[in-house]
């Protein structure tokens, strides 16, 4: 893993272990969230409606976040946003401790959190080509993406072991402590005002992102792309159905699949110098959207749990490859004065397609089977990220900075 970006920007490694940080403080509470919902309620809908009070802000709120991160210094929007953020963390503390809310109130909270955390996405995702040279891009956002594996594993884990032994306000309270992580690596940012022409205000803005996405096959190709691979195959809301089907329905094997797919992203993160440094990410993208959906499909025929465990750890790692190698080329591609508006795209992207994939895969299993809803959903993806590459030629051609142009096609003989 190249960890140059830590060594030498003084303010990516302070951003970076404050998001580090607080991502493990997320993770923890939304263990702690649904514990309490569960635990107040007894209803899977109550529990199911924490993920709707999560993502129903960032698509609601987040182009128009976008768009006011391209009209406005960046640090500063980034600040008040994560401040908003952090003041909400002491509510679920003080009724962690105290007098627990009633599941609408907890709602609420996450909701409110959640609707600063759309502007706080956009933000943070125009800081990596701002504070590191373009050939460091893609090694700043690997970093990025294996603290982020890293949570998604250990955060839930540590969750679990303080709610069960400290409780739930100790929980809370840690995540409330690593919102000063946050704020201490957000402070150590330089001022950042959009480069060109600042966006214009409300709907206005929004419309010029959304047409700039439009006229762009690169970026457009590797949104499609992302788009395709999460929403036509998303696993995890077939594991259960799965593991009940062919693997004994045992509680063990449910958590390694769902463990698997993250231990497979923090693998391919802590080897990210293979790929990072590779000249067309375009093509590694696709290639990695590809082997998503092909070892997704082999998963669904595995014969045994030990064969599906190797095929979802490849599906991770290759999830992996595919998110730094997208983000790498829509952050080169897009211009300074629009890398809020693109990145409030990606957000939602990433938000709602694997809650239209699990979506999708629920439906397709209550009317087959849970192998033929993942092998299906893995052949579709394979089939539109194949799709979306062949016409996409500027996708697959494109080459990082510093990278040799690919040479040009041989005139047929007799031509000049």
């Amino acid at each position: 893993m190249d960890v140059t970006p830590l060594k030498s920007s003084p303010a990516f490694r302070r951003l970076w272990i404050g998001q580090t940080l607080s991502g493990f403080g997320s993770q923890m509470t939304l263990v702690a969230v649904m514990f309490q919902m569960w635990r107040t309620t007894g209803s899977t809908t109550w529990t199911g409606a924490v993920g709707l009070a999560q993502a129903v802000p960032l698509v609601v709120f987040g182009l128009f976040a976008g768009s006011l991160v391209d009209r406005v210094d960046r640090r500063k929007f980034y600040l008040l946003a994560l401040g908003g953020q952090a003041l909400c963390s002491p509510l679920l503390v003080l009724q962690g401790f105290l007098r627990p809310l009633p599941a609408a109130g907890i709602l609420g909270v996450v909701a409110l959190q959640s609707s600063f955390a759309a502007g706080t996405g956009p933000a943070s995702r125009t800081f990596v080509p701002y504070l590191l040279p373009k050939h460091r891009l893609a090694a700043g956002l690997a970093l990025q993406r294996v603290a982020f594996q890293g949570a998604m594993l250990a955060g839930p884990v540590l969750g679990g072991l303080v709610v069960g032994v400290l409780g739930l306000g100790a929980c809370y309270l840690v995540d409330a402590l690593t919102f000063g992580a946050a704020l201490y690596g957000a402070f150590g940012l330089p001022h950042m005002r959009p480069g060109g022409e600042a966006a214009r205000p409300g709907l206005r803005g929004v419309l010029d992102g959304l047409t700039f996405l439009a006229r762009t096959p690169v970026v457009r190709g590797a949104l499609l792309t992302d788009l395709a691979a999460t929403a036509l195959s998303m696993p995890v809301s077939l594991f259960p159905l799965l593991n009940s089907e062919r693997f004994g329905g045992g509680p063990r094997t449910l958590g390694l699949f769902l463990s698997a797919l993250a231990a497979g992203g923090v693998a391919a993160s802590l080897l990210s110098g293979t790929f990072v440094r590779l000249p067309r990410p375009g093509l590694v993208m696709l290639g990695g959207s590809a082997t998503w959906g092909g070892a997704l499909t082999l998963f669904g025929l595995a014969p045994n749990a030990w064969a599906g465990l190797v095929f979802l750890t490849l599906a991770g790692a290759a999830d992996t490859v595919s998110v730094v190698s997208r983000s790498t080329v829509i952050q080169l591609h897009t211009p300074q004065e629009l890398l809020g508006r693109v990145g409030a795209v990606e957000q939602i992207i990433g938000q709602a397609g694997p809650d239209i994939g699990n979506v999708r895969g629920g439906l397709v299993a209550d009317a087959t089977s849970g192998a033929v809803a993942l092998v299906s959903g893995g052949l579709l993806c394979l089939g539109a990220v194949v799709a979306v590459g062949a016409a996409t030629g500027e996708l697959r051609g494109f080459s990082t900075p510093g990278s040799p142009a690919p040479a040009p096609a041989p005139a047929p003989e007799g031509q000049l």
